[in-house]
């Protein structure tokens, strides 16, 4: 197997599907969740079901940032299976440290590292990853990988549908979302991400008639980003509601058509810890150069 001389790591709120994770020259990083008092790897010992019946149930969940040392070890395998360089991609800083803790590590890592904020969070990150990766395994430099990243996650956006506000209060990530508490029992609503910040999109009724905004939103989108004639990828993430989910892949596939790729995914259980189960969220990744 040919060695790839930048290396992608980043963590495990790209929730990327298996067959990212395993890919050479990938490797992710889990952020950790509490339940109950006892601390959990995401993706590695905690499923998003526990995290879903434990929020159903009322019961403390909470999430941290991985040790910078958890990073300098991802660092450190990369360098000892022959990379030469590091792009690592993390959410949003706006709604967590974790990218505080790849910075302290690529301070000490054995081969340079370039940290990426990447403003968002799921497959906007995944999708950046995934494509920074083909461009790393076609001889790209670290520069040119990580400037591709930065791209394609600033074109990129992701909208989602929360059953209740109540879960992103509890975890302090409302930011102006906060703005809808007054008719907090009266909407269900839409949110986005803002310069990496959750913010409020739309107020609607009815979770039917949010779903259905939802969809349009999303299908405008992908229109947009089809006409521009570079493609598209899409991503549908949920916690708790894997029928609603695939019923909206299903439509939205008819949109990208030949134009990309729309895959499902479960939200994990650092993202469901504050969003909550019933949550629908459709990323759109344009493809850029």
């Amino acid at each position: 197997m040919a060695t790839v001389s930048v290396a992608l790591v980043t963590d495990s709120t790209a929730y990327l599907p298996d067959d990212l994770r395993s890919r050479p020259g990938i490797s992710v990083v889990p952020l950790h969740v509490i339940l109950g008092g006892q601390e959990h790897q995401e993706g590695v010992d905690v499923t998003p079901d526990e995290v879903a019946a434990a929020l159903r149930a009322y019961k403390p969940v909470s999430t941290s940032r991985p040790a910078p040392q958890a990073f300098l070890d991802a660092y450190r395998k990369a360098a000892d299976q022959g990379a030469e360089a590091v792009v690592s991609v993390h959410i949003s800083s706006a709604l967590s440290s974790t990218i505080g803790g790849a910075e302290l590590a690529a301070a000490e890592s054995p081969i340079p590292v370039t940290v990426v904020d990447s403003r968002a969070l799921g497959m906007v990150m995944g999708y950046a990853v995934e494509s920074g990766a083909d461009l790393a395994a076609g001889g790209a430099s670290a520069e040119q990988v990580a400037d591709h990243v930065r791209r394609r996650c600033a074109a990129s956006s992701i909208v989602f549908y929360v059953d209740t506000l109540e879960h992103l209060r509890r975890g302090g990530r409302i930011g102006k979302a906060s703005a809808l508490f007054g008719s907090a029992l009266a909407i269900k609503p839409i949110l986005t991400l803002s310069d990496g910040a959750i913010v409020p999109l739309e107020k609607v009724r009815t979770t039917s008639r949010a779903i259905a905004r939802l969809e349009e939103i999303s299908a405008d989108r992908i229109a947009a980003a089809v006409s521009d004639g570079k493609g598209v990828d899409v991503a549908i993430h949920h916690l708790d509601s894997s029928e609603r989910a695939e019923a909206l892949a299903e439509r939205l596939r008819a949109r990208v058509g030949e134009a990309g790729q729309v895959m499902v995914g479960e939200l994990g259980a650092v993202v469901g810890a504050h969003v909550g189960p019933g949550t629908i969220a459709v990323a759109v990744c344009p493809k850029v150069d």
